[in-house]
């Protein structure tokens, strides 16, 4: 019979109606059921429920795109709950299959650590990848993009307390000089000074390099380094790296290493920082986040 909206009579009618004048199929073939119950149905006003259903199925549509395709059944979910819906999370699941809404496919990636030769940073973090507020702790990796051009380096600098993505670099080479650039963008970021706080890495060449040793020096950034081969001790910088890839990267083309950057940056600035939900951070955006701890600690120093 073909596929139609939720909940929709118009279009099954009409899906029934075209079966009968373009295949010759009668009413009662395509439905089993009398031609004249049929024109009943067809002529009926949608019922309450059904007017309620579409609506919902709409507002899921709806969220969905403005995601850009990425949110899954309980993002969504609690993103219709903060609308006024009081629906279950199972029938947004459930409606989002009828309308072939499905988030994302995970694709592995292969990592890009080379252990470097000099002597390795003690590891303070332990994978506890939490922190009680915001510039206490920071983690970073780099991963790689793929242009029609060659190959483009990303590295990034993300606050462990609200997933935020501080600082970033884009370049055609992964060296010390990138992952520089991106510590002193996050530095930037939270007004130059960052003197005490904890920035944790993989053993990666160009974290272990003088270079970025002299760096972290100068800002006062205390090093801490995961163990040699598990990725859980990097944990949240691996995810990081999947959502970009899976929720943006692997769904678009990039022609030239420039046009990359742009848009991946518009991504990070427009959408991953300001408005895409963290679990960890309440099903909040990583500054909508800092901002209620503020709001909150300010509340708190006034009372």
């Amino acid at each position: 019979m073909g596929e139609v909206a939720v909940a929709d009579p118009a279009a099954v009618a009409g899906v029934i109606s075209g079966n009968r004048t373009e295949h010759g199929i009668p009413h009662t073939v395509s439905c089993r059921v009398s031609e004249s119950w049929f024109c009943k149905w067809r002529e009926r006003r949608p019922t309450a429920r059904e007017l309620r259903r579409q609506r919902l199925a709409d507002e899921i549509t709806e969220i969905f795109s403005e995601s850009g395709g990425t949110y899954g059944s309980s993002k969504i979910f609690v993103l219709l709950i903060r609308r006024g819906w009081r629906v279950p999370v199972n029938t947004v699941a459930k409606l989002m299959a009828e309308l072939g809404l499905v988030a994302r496919v995970v694709k592995h990636r292969r990592g890009l650590t080379r252990p470097g030769k000099r002597a390795a940073a003690p590891d303070f973090v332990k994978r506890d990848f939490t922190a009680e507020a915001p510039d206490l702790v920071r983690c970073g990796d780099m991963t790689e993009i793929v242009t029609e051009e060659g190959k483009l380096y990303l590295t990034t600098v993300i606050d462990l307390f609200s997933r935020r993505l501080l600082g970033y670099a884009m370049g055609e080479r992964h060296d010390a000089g990138l992952v520089i650039a991106a510590l002193h963008m996050a530095a930037a970021t939270r007004g130059g000074d960052v003197r005490g706080v904890i920035f944790h890495s993989d053993r990666g060449s160009e974290y272990g390099s003088r270079k970025f040793t002299r760096a972290c020096r100068r800002l006062g950034i205390t090093r801490s380094m995961e163990r040699t081969g598990p990725c859980f001790d990097s944990a949240v910088s691996e995810a990081f790296n999947s959502v970009l890839k899976v929720e943006y990267v692997h769904r678009h083309t990039f022609r030239t290493r420039a046009e990359a950057k742009i848009r991946i940056a518009t991504w990070i600035t427009g959408f991953y920082n300001t408005l895409r939900l963290h679990s960890v951070c309440e099903f909040n955006s990583p500054i909508d986040y800092e901002r209620e701890y503020w709001a909150g600690l300010t509340v708190g120093l006034a009372a």
